[in-house]
């Protein structure tokens, strides 16, 4: 008998109505014996065999599954299979509150420009405000790393607050802009799932749900990325905001960095704006229309300047069709640089017509050829969207939001919709680890792949009313929290083992040196079929099957950063499962 055996199952536990799996990795035939404990009296309260010998493609290990799906009673258990046993997890009908909860708080924790308070961070976690000089700051002047001179701004930006992007301190807009729609969705979806109290943060109290609030947080520094009316280019976005050069891992973050006005291309540090994008530009047309319908019944004054906002970025993209992100200035940043931007045309302008009704939007809409086919459906990508590819954004908001569109094209979308999820779910199936994505997905920020095709399913459950689709979320969340040929939960603080070293300047999670660990709720990317960081070449990650292909390193950043557009639709799903089974 092989002695070399291993146990995945969802290391903080599962709701009580949900699928239940664990399995064994191991190379005998089987089946094995499973028997459920409970952990306070160490009685066995449910057992069974594992079902027939399933081989991953992917990984090429043999799984021996345990379906305890049946049972339901709450409680804290463990579950052996042959002589392996797991450590406890909890069964429970609102398993994910904390999760949603923690997933939310997360953002607040990434604020840039104000006191994190410790009586909203923490005591872990409060720190003085950060960055307070990107209220006063200029646009980079010089030469890229591809040789092209750029020039800068008569004028300075204020480009304060608005959420770090990932383990750096950058704030991009292109990634804010599919940040900040997921909550806005998440809410427009179910807004019975959210409310004033939910969240410590500052706003928290002053009538208006949390999480609209603390995504205004972000949408705020978009709109202060907008170029000011009587400029050259007014109303087009600039497309980021970081420092000259990249920082150490890990570093403090500082309260405050003098930009040094007369600092030149080449010095070795200062933050700056960067270029102005259609792209960009495109992104806050978008998340701003979407606000405006969202916040008008809360704060019309601050509904109707994000409408503003996004009518103008609309026509000022139109007048600048073609101004995409260069490699600026090569190092200090990530490039976010996207050079098809028809999506986030369609994207915008299905956020404009859900807001306005208005028939330049439709028009556009319906001349689109995203109109006619949902992302994913027919063209077999690992996802649906992503910050780069942002059209099944505006389909989603046009299969739930009350427009002018006919009944029959409002269906046809969302059937498109329930095909795509139908897709993932089959792929789901022939997965021994219940990942909903094939190989492909396997990239920088794997784990956001499978949430958003989780989002997808979760709407398409909500459409159909189909169990299948419900029970594919909660196993993509199976995955997520351990259930995964590594054995690992992906996410900070939920599982016995779970992400503890991300790549994040701050949270190095070395409290001597004055670095926090991670809070918990942060999503590091995942498994990483290109080698793209010298951990994963050290730790020879290449010669792992892909799904394997992790190390919870601060070095890792191609596999174990955090970024806010991996945490949107990580909470908006465990905020969907809650409501799912608690109901």
């Amino acid at each position: 008998m092989n002695t070399s055996v291993s146990l995945s199952y969802n290391q903080y536990g599962y709701p009580t109505g949900a699928p239940k799996y664990a399995s064994l990795t191991a190379d005998d035939p089987g089946p094995f014996v499973w028997t459920l404990l409970d952990t306070m009296t160490g009685t066995v309260q449910a057992s069974g065999k594992t079902i027939p010998a399933f081989i991953d493609s992917l990984s090429g290990s043999r799984l021996h599954r345990a379906d305890f799906s049946f049972f339901t009673r709450p409680g804290t258990y463990r579950i052996r299979i042959g002589e392996k046993e797991s450590d406890p997890f909890i069964i429970s009908k609102d398993l994910y509150a904390a999760l949603t909860h923690d997933a939310l708080h997360f953002f607040y924790l990434m604020r840039s420009g104000i006191e994190l308070a410790e009586a909203y961070a923490g005591k872990t976690w409060a720190r003085p405000a950060s960055h307070v000089s990107d209220a006063d700051i200029r646009a980079f002047a010089g030469t890229d790393a591809q040789g092209k001179k750029w020039d800068s701004f008569p004028f300075k930006i204020n480009g304060s607050g608005g959420w770090y992007d990932a383990g750096d301190f950058g704030k991009y807009v292109v990634n804010g802009g599919i940040s900040v729609w997921t909550l806005q969705n998440a809410f427009e979806s179910s807004p019975q799932a959210f409310s004033d109290g939910d969240l410590p943060i500052p706003e928290n109290g002053n009538g208006i749900p949390d999480i609209l609030d603390e995504t205004r947080w972000e949408l705020e520094f978009m709109l202060r990325m907008q170029i000011p009316q009587g400029n050259a280019l007014s109303g087009m976005v600039f497309h980021k905001l970081h420092d000259r050069k990249w920082s150490g891992v890990p570093a403090t973050l500082p309260t405050y960095i003098d930009n040094n006005n007369d600092m030149q291309d080449g010095a070795a540090w200062g933050r700056y704006v960067y270029e102005p994008t259609t792209a960009a530009t495109l992104n806050l047309a978008a998340c701003a229309a979407q606000a405006a319908r969202l916040w008008s019944p809360y704060d019309r004054s601050f509904a109707e300047r994000c409408l503003t906002a996004a009518e103008r970025a609309w026509k000022a993209a139109g007048a600048n069709p073609v101004l995409i992100a260069g490699n600026v200035p090569g190092e200090g940043g990530g490039n976010y640089d996207d050079t098809e931007i028809q999506d986030e045309w369609y994207w915008a302008a299905c956020e404009l017509y859900a807001t306005t009704g208005r028939a330049e939007y439709e028009q556009f809409i319906r001349s689109s050829t995203y109109f006619a086919s949902f992302p994913g459906l027919h063209d077999n990508r690992a996802a649906s969207m992503s910050w780069a590819d942002t059209a099944a954004l505006g389909s989603i908001t046009l299969a739930i939001a009350e427009t002018s569109l006919s009944k029959t094209e409002r269906d046809r979308i969302r059937n498109q919709i329930v095909q795509t999820a139908a897709r993932y779910e089959a792929i789901q199936a022939a997965s021994g680890f219940g990942i909903p994505m094939d190989a492909s997905g396997f990239v920088w920020g794997s784990n956001s792949v499978t949430l958003n095709n989780a989002i997808i399913m979760a709407l398409a459950y909500d459409i159909s009313g189909d169990p299948r689709y419900l029970a594919a979320v909660s196993r993509t969340m199976d995955y997520i929290l351990g259930y995964n040929g590594l054995r690992k939960s992906f996410v900070s603080g939920y599982g016995t083992d779970s992400l503890t070293h991300p790549h994040h300047r701050v949270w190095a999670n070395d409290p001597a040196a004055g670095y926090p660990p991670p809070p918990p709720g942060a999503l590091c990317g995942g498994p990483n079929a290109q080698i793209q960081d010298p951990a994963a070449a050290q730790w020879e990650l290449a010669k792992r099957p892909i799904p394997y292909r992790y190390i919870d390193d601060i070095g890792s950043y191609a596999t174990n950063e955090v970024a806010i557009n991996w945490n949107a639709p990580l909470a908006w799903v465990a905020s969907f499962l809650d409501q799912a089974y608690r109901a």
